[in-house]
């Protein structure tokens, strides 16, 4: 609710992403009902299923109505994530569903994502663009020093491999956008650099979750139930709305 507000108010397409988590807790009408609301907004709002690991979940997730699927084989060697993906890639391409792929392996974890404690590999960027011809996956999430669930001290900022990112973009985004993963906490100012090197798909999580969840913790014990959920999401909203204008999608359809 709070994304389809965000994006109705700004004029801005949107993707909504779900866990497969989800799809075994909330199962698949909820996932139905989703896709239904986000598709009845006024702007172009996309459902996508985000780190797809399992290939039971994967064989689920492309019977439901999604528009898009991460398939992360990132935790097997290239050659059979390359395998991997291309197989669901030619499956999908007669379903309309747009598949995203993880190249190299982006470390750490996040809600309803299970924790990747096999070491980094980070994206070759002329093996990037082997990957996405071989495979003819529609967006490559790259690992150039994003961490997912949290960064050292010393941030973002000196993880990131920018130059790296920049390499891959000028070999694959022309065809392939890159997927900006493990961005928590990013500056306003580094989400921005990403843009001119060929990243169109930013997972935003806490980033503009946390508003909203310490506003839940604060009044859930003072304020009634329906009042705590309608304020909930006016404030998770407005943290999408900001995002919107830090990323220059407002105004864009």
């Amino acid at each position: 609710m709070a994304v389809i507000r965000a994006a109705e108010r700004k004029g801005s397409p949107a993707i909504i992403q779900l866990f497969p988590w989800t799809m075994h807790f909330q199962g698949s009408e909820f996932i139905r009902y989703v896709v239904s609301a986000a598709h009845a907004a006024s702007v172009p709002i996309a459902v996508h299923l985000d780190h797809c690991i399992k290939l039971d979940d994967v064989e689920k997730a492309l019977k439901l109505p999604f528009d898009s699927i991460m398939v992360d084989a990132s935790t097997l060697d290239e050659e059979e994530n390359i395998l991997q993906v291309k197989s669901v890639v030619d499956r999908a391409r007669e379903l309309n569903i747009t598949i995203e792929a993880e190249m190299g392996r982006i470390e750490g974890g996040e809600d309803g994502l299970p924790s990747v404690d096999m070491g980094t590999v980070l994206t070759r960027p002329e093996e990037a663009k082997n990957f996405v011809q071989k495979t003819g996956v529609h967006f490559l999430a790259p690992s150039f020093g994003n961490i997912h669930g949290g960064y050292p001290a010393e941030g973002a900022e000196k993880s990131w491999d920018l130059p790296r990112l920049a390499a891959i973009g000028e070999l694959v985004s022309g065809s392939t956008p890159l997927a900006l993963h493990g961005t928590h906490p990013v500056s306003d100012d580094l989400f921005q650099r990403t843009i001119p090197l060929g990243v169109r798909k930013i997972n935003l999580n806490r980033t503009v979750r946390d508003d909203y969840t310490g506003f839940v913790a604060k009044n859930a014990g003072s304020l009634e139930l329906t009042v705590l959920k309608m304020q909930g999401v006016e404030i998770y909203a407005k943290s999408v709305e900001r995002m919107m204008d830090v990323l220059g999608s407002s105004g864009r359809y």
